[in-house]
């Protein structure tokens, strides 16, 4: 009887940890969808109607499409400005499409340089899906189209990028020969950004790394970083941790206003910012 007895709670044993091991397997599938879902939704925000084009504010351009090494056909527009010394290689942050940056394209364009601004796959009329790597190859698609059917000199290639845009834009400059790089609102790394808006969830889990902080090490032309005090998205110290780690040459300036809005809230200060960067380059 006794024997009988220990066999079934050795059974039941089993059963009890077969159960658990279940259910911790599950809560641990269960949180890495979440995680995926999450990230996903939090990182990327297309949006595919293009309203407006810089014709609606009196500048010509050129409807430009483009396609990746991983033949996605992507959509840009090309700016010109009679005998622009600088083409800016424009990266846009992650919610909307380049029709959202016409007052931005505008601001750059009066300070005499040439402005080319890509879609990134799946926004606008880019074909695709968002991805971290598919961001990266649709920018150097970008690049590459200004070096070899444009044939403007790599040193005369100044990539900007706003919020998400900065790590696309460091992710080129750490491969590519550039005149300058310029990063407006952006962050260290997403997993940085993860910790500050999902405190109670393990940064790990989160694929999309997006990591500046490593690669600005690899970038040699001069730097312009600039940051809000008021940003409400990207925390002011994780700008502050990615200029601490690039090497000179390389300036940090701060401006007032939300993330979203800086630009114009600051007004001239940004404006004479940049232009004083591109006139040193």
């Amino acid at each position: 009887m006794r024997r009988e007895i220990e066999w079934i709670d050795k059974g039941m044993s089993k059963v009890v940890i077969y159960r658990i091991t279940l259910y911790i397997v599950t809560a641990i599938v269960l949180l890495v969808i979440y995680v995926k879902y999450l990230e996903n939704h939090s990182i990327f925000f297309p949006t595919k109607n293009i309203e407006l084009n810089p014709e609606s504010i009196n500048l010509p351009f050129e409807d430009i499409f483009l396609e990746t090494k991983d033949n996605i056909k992507i959509n840009g527009w090309f700016i010109p400005y009679n005998n622009a010394k600088y083409t800016v290689l424009f990266c846009h942050g992650n919610a909307g499409n380049i029709a959202d940056r016409l007052d931005k394209i505008s601001l750059f364009h009066g300070l005499g340089v040439n402005i080319f601004i890509i879609d990134y796959r799946g926004y606008g009329r880019s074909q695709g899906k968002p991805s971290e790597n598919g961001f990266y190859l649709d920018a150097k698609a970008g690049y590459d189209y200004l070096v070899n059917r444009r044939y403007i000199k790599p040193s005369h290639i100044i990539l900007y990028g706003e919020s998400l845009g900065g790590a696309v834009a460091i992710d080129l400059a750490s491969k590519v020969e550039i005149g300058g790089l310029i990063a407006e609102g952006t962050f260290s790394t997403v997993r940085d950004m993860a910790k500050k808006f999902y405190p109670f969830l393990p940064s790990f889990l989160f694929s999309n790394k997006f990591d500046s902080l490593t690669k600005i090490k690899a970038v040699y032309a001069p730097k312009l970083f600039i940051h809000s005090k008021d940003d409400e998205i990207v925390p002011f110290t994780l700008a502050k941790k990615l200029y601490h780690a690039a090497g000179e040459p390389k300036q940090f300036v701060e401006i007032i206003g939300e993330h979203n809005t800086a630009f114009l809230d600051s007004g001239q200060a940004f404006l004479s910012k940049i232009n004083s960067f591109i006139k040193g380059l």
